[in-house]
């Protein structure tokens, strides 16, 4: 099997245990509770046989003793009525829905995505609060809890982004502030509870004997205290309700095209990737099997063709496209060969014009990273390498279109900042189960590090744990695990996410930079 079968398949493995939540038998006690599990809710909710891109599922999968699968909360984007929304949805089998620190990021994430792509956001709560044992990184600092309240705040105040919560479950102390900042609350008959203070919490406080349902239940918060809005019956039509909600939001849709195909079947992805690394590949048949018809316009294909700089589709969206070549490549007459995925002065100037260019034509930008970083020594201090990677880079962090990223292979060093990583908020970024994530690969860390002691015995112990350390902290799967991507997805899955992703990116026609922008007031 090739190293992308085999790296897929244990993805999928990982993927099929993390969506069982708490297992079978929390879920079965979730249901004879009449209700259904976070999951059951959010299939309900989209649109059936219509796109969904799960945010995060890998978060803190490889902590907390396995504890926290997805961290207690499915967070994603798929379409509802046909429109693309926002979904965050507690799973109550995770230790009552409870919040851990990685639970905020996940919910904050999802936040940003609904404020950057301006799109209705659904909140499904059914959590106990706070993880008491690990308050620590969940309540206080900047992106703590209070984060989530903030970023309600915001959307509800200057960015008029549709925040819908459902209460179908606790909703106990700071946490009921997220329904409470949301535009409107649906709450579940016998089964929804909203307060500061639970029963018992209430009975040490003020020695007052009150039951839930009296305290902070559907019927009190829908017809005497008037905190919420609507009331259902049960789970279902909850859910019902909500899409009905959503179905009544002012929405222009996009008619979908002709139906379109790529070049190669997806499926061919799978051999055309190396079994090893770092071998060199095709990357323009890559592209064949995520463009319309294959075609792929290239910008300037003499010019540093290392990189490549190009025009084309997915399912009918114009996208511009820049991704690494790899293999060595020849170099001009009386130079030397160039190695694909190193970025040189040129192909930084290059690459950087046609950042510039894309965001002047407004056509949303595709980043298809396998870069193993810029070019160092002498020549290349000498050309100025310095001066053009700050080029690319800055290029890249103020284009105000859409940017999306698929990490192939290696995302090495200030290549991967350039090529639109994390930290410089692209919109979305995914990779496939062979991403390999880190400031340098193993090997060149060692020399590093030992330089020609690394090939000395008495150093053997410490280079063989310095190779392991790298090999498991550049698995695509430890990336997941700590939001460093949105999602991993498989290679037939990815022209369909990337098409989806493209358009939920365009909803939004103003400035694409940070978690959000704020309209202008005078």
């Amino acid at each position: 099997m090739s190293r992308l079968k085999t790296l897929t398949a244990e993805y999928r493995e990982l993927k099929a245990r993390l969506e069982q939540g708490g297992g079978p038998e929390r879920s079965k006690r979730q249901r004879e509770q009449g209700k259904l599990t976070a999951r059951e809710r959010v299939a309900r909710l989209l649109d059936p046989r219509g796109p969904w891109l799960e945010i995060g599922l890998l978060v803190a999968y490889d902590q907390y003793d396995a504890q926290a699968p997805a961290a207690g909360v499915v967070t994603g984007v798929g379409e509802i009525g046909g429109r693309p929304v926002v979904i965050v949805a507690n799973d109550a089998t995770v230790k009552a829905g409870s919040w851990w620190p990685e639970t905020i990021r996940k919910i904050l994430r999802a936040q940003e995505i609904a404020m950057r792509q301006r799109i209705p956001i659904v909140y499904l709560v059914d959590s106990a609060g706070v993880n008491l044992p690990y308050q620590g990184g969940v309540f206080p600092g900047q992106y703590g809890a209070a984060r989530i309240f903030y970023y309600n705040a915001i959307m509800r105040h200057y960015l008029r982004v549709p925040q819908i919560a459902a209460v179908m479950g606790p909703c106990i102390a700071g946490g009921a502030y997220l329904p409470a900042l949301s535009d409107v609350i649906f709450m579940v008959e016998g089964t929804s509870f909203m307060g500061l203070g639970g029963p018992n919490l209430v009975k040490g406080a003020t020695g007052q004997v009150v039951d839930g349902e009296s305290l902070g239940g559907a019927k009190t918060h829908t017809a005497i205290s008037a905190v919420a809005h609507y009331r259902a019956k049960d789970d279902a039509e909850c859910l019902l309700k909500i899409r009905e909600y959503i179905a009544r939001l002012p929405y222009v849709p996009h008619p979908p095209g002709p139906e379109r195909k790529p070049k190669r079947d997806p499926k061919q992805l799978y051999d055309l990737l190396p079994a090893d690394h770092r071998m060199s590949y095709d990357v323009r048949a890559v592209l064949e099997c995520i463009l319309d018809e294959g075609k792929l316009g290239e910008f300037q294909p003499e010019v540093a063709p290392e990189m490549i700089c190009a025009h084309g589709a997915i399912e009918g969206r114009p996208i511009a496209v820049i991704a690494n070549s790899r293999g060595v490549i020849k170099g001009k007459l009386g130079q030397a060969p160039k190695i694909g995925g190193i970025i040189y002065t040129e192909s930084a100037e290059k690459v950087a014009y046609f950042i510039e260019n894309a965001d002047r034509e407004r056509l949303p930008l595709l980043f298809v990273q396998d870069v193993s970083g810029f070019m160092v020594g002498t020549e290349a201090e000498h050309s100025g390498i310095i001066r053009a990677g700050a080029r690319f880079v800055e290029a890249m962090a103020t284009a105000t279109v859409p940017k999306l990223v698929l990490t192939v292979n290696h995302a090495s060093g200030a290549g991967y900042y350039a090529m639109a990583g994390q930290g410089f908020d692209p919109d979305f970024i995914v990779s496939w189960p062979t991403g390999r994530m880190g400031v340098m690969e193993g090997e060149s860390a060692i020399q590093a590090v030992f330089g020609n002691g690394a090939a000395d015995p008495k150093n053997a112990p410490a280079v063989d744990t310095m190779r392991a350390d790298y090999e498991h902290q550049l698995d695509a799967k430890f990336a997941g695990a700590r939001g460093f991507v949105d999602a991993i997805i498989t290679p037939e899955e990815t022209r369909d996410a990337l098409a989806f992703l493209l358009e939920v990116t365009t909803e939004f026609t103003g400035p694409h930079l940070g978690g959000f922008v704020l309209p202008s007031h005078t």
